[in-house]
């Protein structure tokens, strides 16, 4: 019995170790394509932030309101102080979080 055990703790080990092998491998893609993005603060529309949308919200999708001053979202690298912002201080996205002027 101890050696059914033993195969029983093996299997399950070698299935964690191959698991977190897929997800490193799946994740890789998406790391590298953050590099050709930035993040920019005042753009989402409310629930599509990617992350950071002040106290008490746990990240991406929990904007409360459209063009958020503390909510970002990834967009192409050099784009988002070209992007539109209604709330931002000079109409566009910025690339630090910032107090909403009224829209």
């Amino acid at each position: 019995m101890s050696q059914n055990n033993s195969t029983r703790h093996a299997s399950a080990a070698a299935l964690a170790l191959a698991l977190g092998a897929a997800l490193t491998v799946a994740a890789s893609p998406v790391m590298a394509a953050d590099a050709s993005k930035e993040k920019c603060y005042g753009v989402s529309m409310k629930g599509k932030n990617d992350c950071k949308a002040g106290a008490g919200t746990s990240c991406a999708g929990t904007s409360t309101k459209d063009y958020q001053g503390n909510a970002w979202t990834f967009v192409p690298a050099g784009t988002c102080e070209k992007t539109a912002s209604p709330t931002s201080p000079t109409g566009m996205g910025q690339l630090k979080e910032f107090k909403e002027k009224k829209a």
